[in-house]
């Protein structure tokens, strides 16, 4: 499967990216490489869908960021769930997997 191909359901990155920093924060290409390393590359995520998520998570206030140095001693923006982002993230993850369910019984009746 191509990388156009491996493109994400609107509104799943949202709820990956609060997945991913419920283990604790970490700059973009942290949370890009932890979504790529978890799904076996399944899921490809680009800057150019990372970065505006991030922000537009941080301006609903699921996010706060703070400027740090990276592990390769690089300036980087850091972020971290807030208390909103978490319960936003129990709520999303409950409607995703209904929606994954539903979608299976579809595609894949009685397995």
């Amino acid at each position: 499967m191509g990388r156009s191909e491996k493109k994400l359901l609107h509104g799943t990155l949202d709820t990956l990216v609060l997945k991913t920093l419920s283990h604790g924060e970490r700059h973009g290409y942290a949370i890009a490489r932890w979504i790529e390393e978890e799904t076996d590359e399944a899921i490809l995520v680009e800057e150019g869908s990372l970065y505006p998520a991030l922000y537009r998570l941080e301006k609903k206030g699921l996010l706060r960021s703070r400027w740090g140095v990276s592990e390769l001693d690089r300036r980087a923006k850091f972020y971290a769930l807030t208390d909103k982002g978490r319960q936003t993230l129990v709520e999303s993850t409950a409607e995703w997997l209904r929606f994954s369910d539903a979608v299976k019984s579809i595609l894949a009746p009685g397995s």
